[in-house]
């Protein structure tokens, strides 16, 4: 059966009328790369497996201190979450501060503003030392508020927290914008960049002192033995540490998919004349969410906007929601065609905190880092020097804030159904996909462009629950864990790390 190469989570044009290419601003214009594929056996000191601003960011320095390392990517370097997010390079994540104070203690929200504030400086001084070219751009971020709303004393309780952990904060009467809201929490002097751009610059950094990457390298198997043995299926890999940088951890003796939820959005980038566009990084207080900032891309000058967040594989009609948000942005800007849409996957923890550090006893040399709850640019940079110190014995201030081995609520995690149940195949249209009963089993069934008929088993690999078919971007989702397949059955996103299985069609 037919598979369709894909970047992230474009899956095929959808057959559905949406504005924009099927495609990010940021991955569509970044540099190839041309890394090589595991092959035979190798050993190392480290394996890194994802190349994402977490596995990256724990590369450079473990090869720096003279480790051998290898990153092991399943797609391509920097062209999933990280290079397809917002790429808000800031220590402001929404009104986290003093929900932190009164949630976990002073000292844990301390914590929290100096690892973001280290994982931002770390990433500015990389740029400069390493000459990436990433459209790095000082901007003030702004999280504001419903002018409806009488909110100004979360703002002012906010403002106080972040300027208690040296911060620079400060409250504006409204943000500005060319739309009525309330006040703002402004924290200057923040940054914003091209996140592929930036990760490819990052992975060229790891080369040049001695790491070794490969692409098109998805690992299917981890086995403890002594030393760690990763598998892609066809070349093994050896090492004394393992950092699972993925999403979402795909192996390991505890289970962080019941520990966190996976959350989905939708991008879309517009045309905009940049005398108008808004001077900034911003994002709403309140639901329904939106975030946004100025972007470009060889074309020109685009406004980047975020859509609300929604569980992954829960909705039945996301295109619905790319029509949403070119509603909102159209009547709040004045923005041109849209140029792009694209979307993205986070993991959300109760605590809004990450996980990340050695979280099990009886699987030493075993490291992860997940839950990032989108806000991974400075998270993920910490937690990228957390792992490498940990790797290296070295003592981490952030451990004890990140630490792994935390329990989530009981009802936090929330799984969910299908959403694309048909009767038979002839409701299919094409471009589409449904779920059918064959006598016990689920077949998810897609109808190509041309009419083919392609039918996969429509359970998930990772856990048995059964996917719901994604009519924007043309892929299979995963409702309780939020792995995410191609409309050709192959795997874009895990924790999953294999295929729907091929099945026969209905007579």
């Amino acid at each position: 059966m037919q598979e369709f190469p894909s970047e992230g989570l474009v899956g095929r044009e959808a057959n559905v009328d949406l504005p924009g290419k099927d495609g990010c601003c940021w991955t569509a214009t970044a540099p190839e790369t041309s890394y090589p594929a595991l092959s035979g056996k190798q050993r190392v000191e480290v394996a890194i497996v994802g190349g994402g601003i977490a596995g990256l960011s724990a590369a450079l320095p473990l090869a720096e201190a003279g480790c051998s390392v290898a990153v092991l990517e399943a797609l391509r370097v920097g062209r999933q979450v990280t290079g397809r997010s917002t790429a808000k390079v800031t220590t402001q994540h929404a009104l986290i501060y003093d929900h932190l104070i009164e949630t976990l203690g002073r000292e844990t929200a301390a914590l929290y503003a100096e690892a973001n504030k280290a994982g931002m400086a770390r990433i500015l001084d990389w740029i400069d030392a390493h000459g990436i070219d990433c459209d790095l751009e000082r901007k003030s971020a702004y999280v504001y508020i419903d002018p409806e709303r009488d909110r100004l004393e979360d703002l002012n309780r906010e403002t106080e927290a972040a300027l208690s952990f040296g911060l620079p904060a400060d409250v504006v009467d409204r943000a500005p914008l060319p739309f009525a809201t309330g006040g703002a929490v402004r924290f200057t002097e923040q940054a914003q960049f091209n996140p592929a751009r930036y990760l490819i610059g990052l992975a060229g950094a790891v080369a040049a002192a001695g790491g070794t990457l490969y692409e098109s390298s998805r690992i299917v198997a981890l086995e403890q033995s002594g030393r760690w043995t990763l598998s892609t299926g066809s070349a093994e890999v050896e090492a004394d540490h393992v950092l699972l940088t993925t999403n979402l951890p795909i192996g390991g003796p505890d289970d962080y998919s019941q520990r966190t939820q996976p959350r989905y959005h939708v991008a879309m980038a517009f045309r905009i004349d940049p005398a108008k566009a808004p001077d900034g990084m911003f994002i709403a207080a309140e639901d329904p969410v939106h975030s946004f900032r100025q972007a470009r891309d060889q074309e020109g000058d685009l406004l980047l906007v975020l859509g609300p967040r929604f569980s992954t594989g829960q909705e039945g009609d996301v295109a619905s929601h790319f029509r949403e948000l070119e509603q909102w942005t159209r009547i709040r800007f004045e923005v041109g065609a849209a140029a792009w849409r694209w979307a993205n996957e986070d993991y959300d923890t109760a605590s809004r905190i990450p996980f990340v550090g050695e979280p099990f006893a009886e699987a030493k040399g075993l490291h992860i880092a997940t839950g990032f709850n989108g806000w991974g640019i400075t998270n993920g940079t910490a937690a990228g020097l957390l792992l490498a110190d940990e790797v290296l014995a070295r003592p981490n201030p952030w451990s004890a804030l990140y630490t792994p081995d935390r329990k989530s609520p009981d009802d936090f995690h929330q799984s969910g159904k299908t959403q694309s149940k048909v009767a038979s195949i002839d409701e299919i249209p094409r471009g589409s996909g449904g779920v059918i009963e064959k006598g016990e089993e689920k077949l998810a069934v897609w109808r190509d462009d041309d009419g083919a008929m392609h039918a996969f088993s429509a359970t998930c690999p990772h856990k048995g629950c059964t996917v719901t078919w994604n009519n924007a971007v043309s892929t299979w989702d995963c409702p309780c864990h939020g792995s995410i397949f191609a409309a050709g059955g192959s795997v874009l996103h895990g924790p999953a790390v294999k295929p729907l299985e091929p099945r026969r069609l209905p007579s």
